[in-house]
């Protein structure tokens, strides 16, 4: 199988080392350039062309928000790359940002959370193929955001629903909803037809469309 091609960005040289390690222990992953800060980044990305960036959201030269624009760049100039933040915090801003032109090939895990390589590969995997890979506890945090600004949308939910909400935002299937949440799989997809018709969203509830749904939704409310 042809591994995945990446491009590495982090300025924190214990956690860029460590990481360029672990993923050159990887068959599936191939590091072509690692980088310390933007402009690095994006000479490294229109030399390179790889599958997926990897990068944190702030570094040199600004420490802001220079993840998130790699991320713009890579939309414009090349549609098919895909995204990967791996930051140290869940800001809603950022999710809502990385997130507004769709979710394809986009993703923000939290790096204390990533426990092995195998997540890691998962979330890259995921991205290259089209796919988006959030951590559980970034969805949350849309939620509770969505959640504190009285939003019409999830005020019409019932706790439940948004429970199956922010599951089948993480990629849930309705197999694994039903085991944590309790739950049949037929109330499971009770729940998701009644948010779908509250929400507006797209009728369709195979498993990816359903996921860019839901997190569209929650990545589209006011901060």
């Amino acid at each position: 199988m042809t591994p995945i091609r990446l491009v590495y960005a982090e300025d924190n040289f214990l956690v860029r080392e460590g990481v360029r390690r672990l993923i050159e222990g990887s068959d599936a992953l191939e590091v072509v350039a690692v980088c310390g800060d933007l402009d690095q980044a994006l000479e490294a990305i229109t030399a390179h062309v790889p599958d997926v960036v990897l990068t944190d959201i702030r570094m040199p030269p600004d420490h802001s928000d220079e993840g998130i624009r790699i991320a713009d760049h890579c939309r414009r100039a090349h549609p098919r790359m895909g995204v990967l933040m791996l930051s140290q915090y869940a800001e809603a801003a950022y999710v809502k940002i990385l997130l507004r032109q769709g979710t394809e090939r986009r993703g923000y895990l939290l790096k204390e959370r990533v426990a092995s390589i195998a997540d890691l590969t998962s979330a890259i995997e995921a991205v290259a193929s089209g796919g988006t890979a959030i951590d559980p506890k970034v969805v949350e945090v849309l939620v509770q955001v969505r959640s504190s600004a009285d939003d019409a949308g999830l005020a019409r939910l019932t706790a439940r629903e948004r429970e199956v909400l922010a599951a089948i935002a993480q990629g849930h299937t309705n197999a694994a909803v039903a085991a944590e949440l309790v739950l049949s799989q037929h109330a499971v997809e009770k729940h998701i037809n009644s948010i779908f018709a509250k929400l507006g969203l797209t009728g369709d509830t195979r498993q990816h469309p359903r996921v860019r749904a839901a997190l569209m939704f929650l990545a589209e409310g006011g901060l």
